[in-house]
């Protein structure tokens, strides 16, 4: 019997032995390659002696990486691996979140007498606060902290150009803090009161029109199988849809000069053309 087998069998880990060893030797980085070749991580126990501290781990990277690790790592009713690597990008991210904001504090502080939006950013931001409440009520914190990822790269390579843009970048970036504050209220505090956000945070409700796209990406089919997917207006019938498709280059090659013998158009949904 393998090595790893032996341990799988008996619920063992490299762990459990060869990390007192390292340790004498300094070489616990070691560890991670060897549980990965030979067996799996060893669950934390005292008898272990590799438990962490949180007292020791909150001193190093702050409260609100601990608690935002925690709730990233696994749903709640599972277990989870304590990840050093996986710590330090969330404390990276909400470092990112703070160099942001002095950044742009200027912005951020500003008032705007505008009453539009971005269009495109704003569609961003109200998809995720239906992402983040929908998966509140399943306790999905982990898809929930993603979301609040996602929107973030949405903010920082969000192109400014004039008032309207300003005053979007702020709407999110404030949504985002609001959303995040629940899981690391430390820094989303601070942020909110360096911004001069003087209400208590309160977790926002998303616009339904704000989904409402004036252009949807349309699969577009060949015989049943899909060969690409265009930008199309938004309740375009099938004939308008038709006419962008056999000029498009890459679509259009399938379909050159073929007899058309059915369409299946299903609107902003699919097209699909039979040759």
């Amino acid at each position: 019997m393998k090595i790893k087998e032996l341990l799988k069998v008996n619920k063992l880990s490299v762990g459990d032995n060869a990390s007192f060893l390292l340790k004498a030797l300094k070489k616990e980085y070691l560890l991670d390659k060897i549980e990965q070749t030979l067996g799996e991580p060893a669950k934390m126990s005292k008898s272990k002696a590799n438990t962490v501290d949180p007292a020791e781990a909150i001193q190093k990277y702050g409260a609100d990486t601990i608690r935002l690790y925690i709730l990233f790592a696994a749903p709640p009713e599972q277990d989870f691996e304590w990840i050093e690597t996986s710590i330090e990008g969330l404390h990276r991210f909400l470092k990112r979140i703070y160099n942001f904001a002095i950044t742009n504090i200027n912005i951020l502080k500003a008032r705007y007498d505008v009453e539009q939006v971005n269009k495109d950013l704003y569609y961003e931001i109200h998809r995720c606060i239906k992402r983040y409440l929908k998966d509140l009520e399943k306790y999905q914190f982990n898809t929930m902290i993603a979301s609040l990822m996602e929107l973030f790269n949405s903010l920082q390579d969000f192109h400014i150009e004039n008032d309207i843009d300003k005053h979007t970048l702020k709407e999110g970036f404030l949504i985002l803090l609001r959303l995040l504050y629940p899981m690391a209220p430390h820094i989303s505090m601070e942020l909110l009161e360096m911004i001069g956000y003087e209400k208590e945070p309160t977790l926002p409700e998303f616009d339904e029109k704000a989904l409402e796209k004036d252009v949807i990406d349309m699969p577009i089919q060949v015989n049943g199988k899909l060969r690409g997917v265009l930008l199309i207006s938004k309740d375009a019938n099938q004939d308008e849809v038709l006419n962008i498709v056999l000029k498009d280059e890459k679509i259009g090659k399938y379909v050159d000069k073929k007899p058309i013998k059915k369409i299946i158009f299903v609107k902003n949904k699919l097209l699909n053309i039979i040759v």
